[in-house]
């Protein structure tokens, strides 16, 4: 069998991933862990990658309403382990169950550092030069 030779992830990944991302989300969704910072905080998954084997799940998290998402990051990755247990009605069909990592999302982020370029004068000026010099 050959390998792949591009780095994107592939299908089974992608599909995987998203079966993860789900099954994180109810495990959070129905208050199952036990840790005060997790239970009062509303936590947002974007997205799980998975590993090539299907053996590591970095999912990838925004805590929402917030100021430091490194203090819920934490208590996410100390309570890891109970999560992973708690995966396995979900995904059955799964020979491993994949260790869960948590990080936090930044994605957010630069969507905003972009849109604020977006908006800036200097960018706005030069967009309407060009409208100008296709009008004419």
């Amino acid at each position: 069998m050959t390998r792949p030779t591009s780095s994107a992830p592939s299908q089974r990944m992608l599909r995987v991933g998203e079966q993860v991302r789900a099954a994180i989300t109810q495990v959070l969704q129905r208050g199952e862990v036990r840790d005060p910072l997790i239970e009062k905080t509303v936590i947002s998954i974007s997205e799980v990658r998975m590993s090539p084997d299907l053996k590591i799940a970095t999912a990838y998290v925004t805590p929402l309403g917030v100021p430091d998402h490194n203090a819920v990051i934490d208590a996410l990755n100390r309570n890891a382990k109970y999560i992973r247990g708690r995966l396995g009605p979900q995904l059955r069909q799964m020979k491993y169950m994949p260790e869960v990592r948590f990080r936090d999302d930044t994605s957010f982020d630069n969507y905003q550092k972009i849109d604020a370029l977006l908006r800036s004068p200097e960018v706005s000026r030069d967009l309407d030069a060009d409208r100008d010099d296709e009008q004419e």
